[in-house]
């Protein structure tokens, strides 16, 4: 990954009322139908997708369009290098969302009505202090995380990798990692 990069994006604006695994599984393919036609190559893509206009969304479509959808870009063999945030997170949705997340053990980056960007999902309470301190400096290695947070480095290097495997940060040549939320801001800083 270059020290400098601007990734493509992928956005996606979601239906008012998200229920039924069909419901889910229609909007998954049609993200991922996206994905696919956008420009191939080994850039990063970062794909958001939208909640600001979701009035319900249930388990099942939660399971079927987040869980399946970071699922499918986790592994070796995903089909594209896309990253994954939601924007647009409300209240009424995080129950939903967090449980498919726990459930298969995964982490996803979600931006909030106000622009608040945390980490949902199986966190640890060294993952919340370790991404809670990332996410303010925005770029960062271990090392440079410990006296911010008192954590050892060995547990924040441990923690980096498994924010890389979760796929909630980028790294960089240089030893260092951006959360995804630093993604979300264009090159003046704003949104």
């Amino acid at each position: 990954m270059s020290d400098r990069f601007s990734p493509r994006r992928s956005v996606s604006s979601l239906f008012s009322n998200l229920v039924t695994r069909p419901t889910g599984r229609a909007i998954r393919t049609a993200v991922e139908s996206q994905l696919a036609e956008m420009e191939a190559g080994p850039s990063l893509c970062l794909s958001i997708l939208d909640f600001s206009q979701v009035r319900i969304l249930d388990y099942s479509c939660a399971d079927e369009i987040v869980a399946k959808l970071l699922l499918r870009f986790l592994g070796e063999e995903r089909p594209a290098e896309a990253y994954f945030v939601v924007r647009g997170v409300q209240e009424h949705h995080v129950e939903a969302i967090e449980a498919v997340l726990e459930r298969h053990e995964l982490l996803l980056v979600a931006e909030d009505d106000e622009g608040y960007v945390h980490l949902l999902g199986g966190a640890n309470p060294v993952h919340r202090v370790t991404w809670d301190a990332l996410a303010r400096r925005g770029r960062a290695t271990a090392a440079e995380l410990v006296a911010e947070t008192g954590l050892a480095e060995e547990a924040i290097a441990a923690t980096f990798t498994g924010f890389m495997i979760q796929r909630v940060v980028v790294p960089h040549g240089d030893g260092t990692v951006s959360p995804l939320s630093a993604l979300l801001l264009d090159e003046d800083g704003s949104a």
